[in-house]
């Protein structure tokens, strides 16, 4: 586990060209980092971590194309078409998988292009973690719960959010396609909101933060409801 992570915060370090490290840059580092990881642990559905790679990159493609940047354009566009690729052989039932080797490189590539997107001023700060807040929410609430019962947020575990799901009896591919309409409004609502004034954009992005609250509160009182532990 540390070499792994020491591999990561290398990478991005050198992605970033954060040498001199401070309070900011750190946040950023740890923000790649955090992706990359996050990414890989919510790869534990059928077609769900594809289908995030669909939406998200296809949202920097659309951004970038907005901001009139025709190579990242054709990268995030790359990316995209290549995991919907991917996605037909991917979706439920599954007949490929995606395991580590899909999933970190594309959590990487995640938090990677969306700190070059913004440092190019193609979009907003929050932007990528708005994109990809489908996955971030997710893993990010999941290991807060977990850390507070002082549990070890490292190990393998069946706790997230979207894993409830498929126990409450959605199955994977019902979970996949809930999944998929809560991604593409993000998507929508990140494009919409980045071309917005910023009143506007803190406006929209504290209604999703009540939306988001509202689907965790939903879910876990489900949750408790079906009697699963």
């Amino acid at each position: 586990m540390p070499v792994r992570f020491g591999v990561q915060f290398t990478a991005a370090v050198v992605w970033v060209g954060c040498f001199d490290l401070n309070l900011w840059s750190a946040a950023v580092l740890i923000s790649l980092v955090w992706m990359t990881n996050l990414y890989n642990f919510m790869d534990g559905s059928d077609g769900l971590a594809a289908g995030m790679a669909v939406f998200g990159f296809g949202a920097y493609s659309v951004a970038a194309w907005l901001g009139g940047d025709m190579a990242m354009t054709l990268l995030c566009a790359a990316i995209a078409a290549a995991a919907l690729g991917f996605l037909r052989f991917n979706f439920p039932p599954a007949r490929l998988f995606m395991g580590d080797v899909g999933s970190v490189p594309l959590g990487f590539a995640a938090g990677a292009l969306g700190y070059q997107g913004w440092s190019l001023s193609l979009w907003p700060w929050w932007f990528a973690l708005f994109v990809f807040s489908p996955f971030a929410v997710d893993a990010t609430l999941t290991l807060l719960r977990r850390a507070f019962r002082r549990e070890r947020v490292w190990q393998a575990h069946r706790e997230h959010y979207y894993q409830r799901l498929v126990q409450m009896g959605w199955g994977h591919r019902k979970t996949a396609l809930a999944e998929y309409g809560l991604m593409l409004l993000v998507a929508l609502s990140a494009l919409a909101l980045a071309r917005m004034s910023l009143t506007a954009q803190l406006a929209g992005l504290s209604c999703w933060g009540g939306m988001y609250a509202l689907l965790a509160w939903r879910i876990d009182r489900a949750w408790l409801a079906s009697g699963q532990r």
